[in-house]
């Protein structure tokens, strides 16, 4: 929530509750600010879409490895340094012309996070996680995202053992983009399956 006058800061409210938290939680000695840091850093940083972001464009431009992602994508996956807790066991699905991929996990919220980072407050909402299954064209219209009536949708069921993640559909036009511009391209929505990734404009 915006607010026309002036806190004396320039961080939002909920950043300066955080603040105060986490200085009351190190005054009493509860919480390491060193090892608290090294934490934010990394999922900031070193874990999040922008990882899943580089295997999909890698995906992309080489199709050898492609072809390892959709036949082992935790070893595919562990080739770029991505793997860890919630990634041990990693399926990826290709979105093509005629088949569209959507992940959920209908028991919790089971999710990539080497891949992928924190999951969205919506993924793990009771609504979301029922919906897509019933009626995952309807969810996928409520993201923005309209199928023709021939594509076929398939929803994938994350569990414990278990994580998916979406190689999207490369968008026309981008053949002359080099890995690193593909991977901005990507989305942390559409490694789900709730958004495409769009051509850039222009």
């Amino acid at each position: 929530m915006s607010h026309d006058h002036d806190h004396g800061s320039s961080m939002s409210d909920t950043a300066l509750r955080v603040k105060a938290l986490e200085s009351l939680l190190s005054e009493k000695g509860l919480v390491d600010t060193e090892a608290m840091d090294e934490l934010v850093e990394t999922y900031e940083h070193k874990v999040g879409p922008r990882n899943g972001a580089e295997v999909v464009a890698k995906a992309w431009t080489d199709p050898a490895y492609k072809d390892r992602l959709l036949g082992d994508a935790t070893a595919a996956i562990a080739e770029l340094g991505y793997s860890g807790v919630q990634g041990e066991d990693m399926v990826v699905v290709e979105n093509t012309p005629d088949v569209h991929n959507i992940v959920v996990c209908t028991l919790c919220s089971c999710y990539p996070w080497p891949t992928l980072g924190l999951p969205p407050v919506w993924y793990k909402s009771a609504p979301y996680r029922s919906r897509v299954v019933r009626d995952p064209r309807g969810v996928l219209e409520e993201f923005g995202v309209s199928l023709p009536a021939g594509k076929q949708v398939r929803v994938w069921d994350s569990n414990a053992e278990l994580r998916y993640l979406v190689l999207p559909e490369r968008p026309a036009g981008t053949e002359d983009m080099s890995e690193e511009e593909l991977a901005g391209l990507v989305t942390r929505d559409s490694m789900i399956g709730t958004a495409v990734v769009e051509r850039p404009a222009g």
